[in-house]
């Protein structure tokens, strides 16, 4: 949630900070606004996106060489001009811009209150840069002293940048909960959410973790634990992605470019990995837990969204070939009721971003309780990555578009190698693992079979986009499947969809198909194919307008549908990653045609790392 950029340097920052609010927009685009040290400290902002701003700005003499700037995605307070970040403090002269949020805001408020201090926003966020406003003022104490100070009284997540205009060569960051990292370049610092920002002005990077916090002054960088003030030593890491992956070259979305570059992101995934002649695959990040890995009486998978659809499928991958009981668990819910967790006990943790806070908070829980945890993420050098006992990363490369395609497919792909590598372990003959290795080595060249047919998908949505509901249905490895291409229509086209196990149709959802419904049905030609085949039958006879995704024609299926989108035969375990494709297709040409705003939907942020 919310895009954090700070610009530490000796160039006009305002250039600097606009672009770096672009790069991160899709974190969050309710408002943007930027403040700015130069004679005086200057802020500008407004709701809106940051294109809003930008036009803006173009009005507005501002120059410094040392600013911050945000794109908020709204918690507390409407999205409009005052509640936009940055927020000054009650003389003018301290700025601060938050990602996050502070539980006990509204007891800090009252306080301030009373001494006095009036508040402009409904935000929880300009408590803080009052706060240290208070402190500062008051105690006396140098900027980042009291900044640290303030952080000791808030209850909560931040993420934050601040600077003041009594010592305007200081700056000041730290984070508990909400993600930053430290750009280092040739007498200049960025800060930012993710790397984003930084990598076009330098690849050498910080990533500060929990309870951090950095001060830049002329002299450079220092960081320190928040509570104690103890230095910190952080390693200087490098960004791996260059400047291309971040960007849309020649396609009109990200989304769209995300969806195509999934011919190579599932193969980059397995490279190295997958051990075809074998039957098998080697996980690095796993190799020093193996032993306990398989020795675990249960896994529990747990992730929030899209992530959450992955780990359905991967439970039923891990529990065929290796026979291992797999929980999958929404991470709101596990981080909250009672799960029995112990020392035999594998948790894997999977987000895309490796921020997402409902997905850490059940982390930290597993590992209280005495669980080896796994992460399986798409970001070096995230959250999860460095605070999991060990994991894979999925290599599916910068992931912008809001809704989820390739990450998606990235993580089906480790868990599919995860449940090959455990079930080779525990008894899974050599034939069949080599069976399911050849499928996984030929998705890239399927994918691009997928990719260069799409004509069809964009006819059909073209007869459907004016439909206000969809009903996507699945059976065993394909529930998960219709699962996550409801998701994704809800998500960018705006059209109420739901996902169903095929046979539970008949419990409910039936008497929502008439001659208006359309029924998406994922239809492979395996041992599920007669049961779903008596599904499409039950929707036919009642009208429903039926879309079908198979890996063969056949008479039937011809005969009972109004469009059929045919993908690459291939194995049935694999053919849920291949038909999840179509549909984030579908989806996506649904949303164009509507006109909604693909890359950047209404309420929705890339990254969710407040509760």
């Amino acid at each position: 949630m919310c895009g954090i950029v700070g610009y530490y340097g000796n160039k006009d920052a305002v250039p600097i900070l606009i672009n770096g609010l672009k790069r991160l927009e899709y974190r969050g685009y309710d408002s943007a606004g930027i403040a700015v040290l130069g004679e005086d400290l200057n802020v500008l902002k407004r709701a809106g996106k940051v294109s809003v701003l930008e036009n803006l700005i173009d009005d507005h003499v501002l120059s410094g060489t040392v600013g911050i700037a945000h794109t908020r995605w709204a918690t507390h307070g409407e999205p409009n001009d005052t509640n936009a970040h940055p927020h000054l403090d009650h003389t003018g002269n301290i700025a601060l811009v938050h990602n996050g949020i502070i539980e006990n805001y509204q007891s800090i408020k009252k306080v301030l209150e009373k001494d006095g201090i009036q508040f402009q926003s409904e935000t929880d966020s300009e408590v803080l840069v009052q706060l240290i406003s208070k402190i500062y003022y008051q105690d006396g104490l140098a900027f980042h002293d009291a900044v640290q100070a303030a952080l000791q009284d808030v209850v909560g997540t931040f993420g934050i940048v601040v600077i003041c205009k009594d010592e305007p060569d200081v700056m000041v960051a730290a984070r508990l909960g909400s993600p930053l990292v430290l750009g280092i370049g040739d007498g200049e610092y960025f800060i930012a959410s993710d790397s984003s920002p930084i990598v076009e002005h330098t690849r050498s990077v910080v990533y500060l973790d929990e309870s951090e916090m950095v001060v830049l002054t002329n002299d450079g960088y220092t960081i320190s634990k928040i509570h104690d003030q103890q230095i910190v030593n952080k390693k200087i890491t490098t960004i791996e992605h260059d400047l291309e992956a971040i960007e849309k070259g020649n396609f009109p979305h990200f989304m769209l470019k995300e969806i195509y570059e999934q011919k190579n992101t599932i193969t980059d995934t397995m490279r190295g990995r997958l051990q075809v002649a074998d039957g098998t695959a080697f996980l690095g990040g796993l190799s020093d837990y193996m032993p306990r890995i398989e020795k675990a009486n249960r896994l529990y998978i747990t992730a929030c969204g899209t992530s959450w659809h992955a780990g359905l499928i991967g439970k039923y991958l891990i529990e065929e070939y290796a026979d291992i009981p797999v929980h999958v668990e929404y991470a709101s819910e596990f981080r909250y009721r009672h799960t029995i967790i112990d020392n035999e006990t594998v948790v894997i943790a999977i987000s895309q971003s490796g921020e997402t806070a409902d997905t850490l908070a059940a982390i930290k829980k597993a590992k209280e309780n005495g669980a080896l945890t796994v992460g399986i993420c798409n970001v070096v050098g995230s959250s999860i990555a460095r605070n999991t006992d060990c994991g894979v990363y999925t290599h599916a490369g910068p992931e912008i578009g809001v809704a989820s395609t390739k990450a998606f497919t990235a993580q089906v792909t480790v868990l599919s190698m995860l449940a090959l590598l455990l079930g080779r372990k525990k008894g899974l003959n050599k034939l069949q693992g080599i069976k399911l290795a050849k499928a996984l080595n030929d998705m890239g060249q399927n994918v691009e079979v997928i990719l260069n047919n799409t004509g069809m998908i964009e006819k059909i949505a073209s007869q459907f986009s004016d439909v206000d509901n969809f009903l996507y249905l699945g059976r065993g490895l394909n529930f998960p499947v219709a699962l996550e291409g409801a998701l994704k229509l809800k998500e960018i086209s705006y059209i109420h969809a739901e996902g169903y196990p095929a046979a539970e149709m008949k419990h409910g959802p039936i008497a929502l198909i008439d001659d208006n419904m359309p029924v998406v049905i994922i239809a492979p030609h395996d041992q599920t194919y007669e049961k779903v085949l008596s599904n499409i039958q039950e929707v036919h006879a009642r009208n429903g307008r039926i879309i079908i995704v198979t890996d063969k024609k056949s008479k039937d299926l011809t005969r009972l549908s109004d469009h059929i989108i045919e993908i690459p035969q291939c194995h049935p375990r694999v053919f849920p990653i291949l038909a999840s494709i179509p549909l984030q297709l579908l989806a996506y040409h649904l949303a164009v045609i509507r006109g909604c705003d693909v890359d950047m939907p209404r309420n929705l942020a890339k990254s969710v790392t407040v509760e």
